[in-house]
């Protein structure tokens, strides 16, 4: 215990990252107090990827049973597929009561002190804590700011949680509305574009950017858009954004172009998903009165390590995890670094390999990715001074895939043409959520293909596919 504190470790957040850092942090040793102001778990659990992947997972079903050409070609005659829509949100929402309350069981179970309020900074190694109880000062040895984010909801759109409506309450499928609009392609947007169209809604999708699922490898995004959107009850709208949303019945849109700011078109839908993206949220935490500024994105500004920066140098005591800094908005990279503040904190120094941090959009199919985009290798390597290539393998080819009649998906491999190290790995096909991390701990140990080639993978099974691409390599 840290002399003269009442906690060597105060955490102001018990999100996914919060919660890993108060694990780690108890099993380093150290006196831990969690602090949360709202729902146990943060975006992830209450939010975010656990409701809607139960959302998914419903929805898919229904995606699946109502195949009937697919069906059939596996030799399988099914009647007509009924669904619930209450009972499918209700499958989501007990997930998330169960998780929350595992997590919750998890800390105290561990003796960490979870302590429900607002928790701010009140000046160095001290949070101020205000709740139902009023007003407390408690003090730390180190501090852990995990906020996480909110949703960005862009000017000119209003949001009336009904009718237009963000993740947040997307998340509960309280409605399944004839016609909704999603602004948005990225992740979000993709997903929950996955979860009305199965369920028979449809859909128009906004992308103010000029091509669909940017951020996405576009080897990817183009064979993924062929089989998620182009056969679905699903119109698109690229280069245009939604300039205007007013709620009601219909939501009015009014569109205009993206780059000259013309007025396009205007559009009336049944419901309206902002799926634009989030935002940190640093507002009230404090921070002035230890002398930090919030980027100009209202990020908090950390190093390597996850210590807070002022001014560029270390604010001593001082870290913040996850959404909040900006480095890579997932909850498993949250955890991650909450795992590297605690490390540092007792001494152990340590930094995050971000490059080796898969991501994934939980479509039907997945995609999938981890390391660099093809462009963004390229722009590394006229910076540092080498080639890259690219090797690709198709579901198609590989047997498992065949025999689920599931052969929409390629696996591609980006790695340096003279060291052979790979730099990045992008799937799309079934699981390709799961079949990335073998490709993730091969960029961790910042392996070759040469030597990735020579592995030996179960037959059939779907990993053949990432063994043949690395094959294709050499």
């Amino acid at each position: 215990m840290s002399q003269g504190f009442d906690y060597d470790l105060v955490i102001i957040g018990a999100g996914v990252g919060g919660h890993g850092a108060a694990l780690h942090a108890v099993s380093c040793g150290l006196k831990t107090a969690i602090i949360e102001a709202a729902d146990m778990g943060g975006t992830c659990v209450n939010r975010g990827c656990i409701p809607s992947k139960a959302l998914l997972a419903a929805s898919g079903r229904v995606r699946e049973l109502r195949n009937a050409h697919h069906l059939k070609s596996l030799g399988i005659q099914i009647g007509s597929v009924e669904f619930d829509r209450q009972a499918i949100a209700n499958h989501a929402n007990n997930l998330v009561s169960k998780i929350q309350g595992d997590l919750t069981n998890s800390l105290k179970r561990l003796k960490v002190d979870i302590i429900n309020g607002w928790g701010k900074i009140a000046g160095a190694q001290k949070v101020s804590v205000t709740g139902d109880g009023g007003e407390k000062t408690i003090t730390a040895k180190d501090i852990i700011l995990s906020p996480g984010s909110i949703p960005f909801v862009p000017p000119g759109i209003e949001v009336d949680g009904k009718t237009v409506f963000t993740s947040d309450q997307g998340v509960k499928l309280e409605s399944l509305p004839d016609w909704v609009a999603i602004i948005g392609s990225g992740y979000i947007g993709l997903e929950f574009s996955d979860i009305y169209s199965a369920l028979g809604c449809e859909i128009t999708l906004i992308e103010a950017l000029d091509q669909l699922m940017p951020g996405f490898d576009r080897d990817i995004a183009k064979l993924a858009e062929r089989v998620l959107i182009t056969p679905r009850d699903i119109e698109t709208k690229v280069g245009i954004y939604a300039k205007k949303v007013i709620p009601g019945s219909p939501v009015v849109i009014e569109l205009a172009d993206f780059k000259t700011k013309e007025d396009v078109d205007v559009i009336e839908v049944d419901a309206c998903l902002v799926a634009t993206g989030r935002i940190p949220a640093t507002k009230n935490l404090g921070l002035e009165s230890v002398g930090v500024e919030l980027d100009r994105r209202n990020f908090i500004p950390v190093d390597d390590r996850m210590a807070v920066l002022s001014s560029g140098e270390v604010v001593p005591h001082l870290w913040a995890i996850g959404d909040a800094n900006g480095k890579m908005m997932l909850a498993h990279a949250a955890s991650a670094q909450g795992i590297i503040a605690v490390e540092n904190i007792v001494g152990r120094e340590r930094i995050v390999d971000y490059r080796s941090i898969p991501a994934a959009a939980f479509t039907h199919p997945e995609v999938s990715y981890v390391g660099l985009t093809e462009t963004a290798a390229k722009e590394l390597g006229q910076t540092e001074g080498f080639e890259i290539a690219t090797s690709r393998s198709y579901y198609k080819g590989n047997s498992k895939a065949l025999a689920e009649n599931e052969a929409d998906g390629i696996a591609k491999v980006i790695y340096r043409k003279d060291t052979g190290e790979v730099l990045g790995v992008h799937i799309f096909g079934l699981h390709a959520s799961d079949l990335i991390h073998e490709a993730s701990a091969a960029i961790a140990n910042r392996q070759s293909v040469q030597s990735l080639a020579h592995l030996v993978h179960a037959h059939p099974t779907l990993s053949e596919v990432l063994d043949e691409a690395y094959k294709r390599a050499i």
